[in-house]
């Protein structure tokens, strides 16, 4: 995973404070450093992560090193996207997907487009 300081790294310790307390809408991104999907779609969850910063946050949790929370959020696949806001899961999406379809979904959360 590239250092990208807007990228937050989540793991079941952090979870609870930096994403279900978290101030703003969080985008998390579940993967593993051996899905081949999850490092097709690292590009576009860090060029997100610029675009939002300040008015939202993006994470991402390895499943491998914190399988308690991805098995709390039913992650049977990966990437698995989820989006929270107000500590809630707004919305699900698994598999990789198109940037401009993961920045509207972050624009309507956060009432900012990108």
């Amino acid at each position: 995973m590239a250092d990208n300081p807007n990228v937050v790294t989540l793991t079941d310790d952090n979870f609870e404070e930096e994403v279900l307390n978290a101030d703003k809408p969080v985008l998390v991104d579940f993967w593993a450093t051996w899905c081949g999907p999850c490092r097709q779609i690292a590009p576009i969850i860090e060029d997100l992560a610029d675009d939002f910063e300040g008015r939202a946050k993006i994470g991402k949790l390895d499943v491998d090193n914190n399988p308690r929370t991805a098995q709390e959020y039913g992650v049977r696949s990966i990437p698995t996207l989820l989006f929270f806001k107000n500590g809630e899961v707004e919305e699900q999406l698994v598999g990789a997907m198109a940037k401009s379809a993961l920045a509207k979904k972050l624009e309507a959360l956060s009432g900012q487009p990108a």
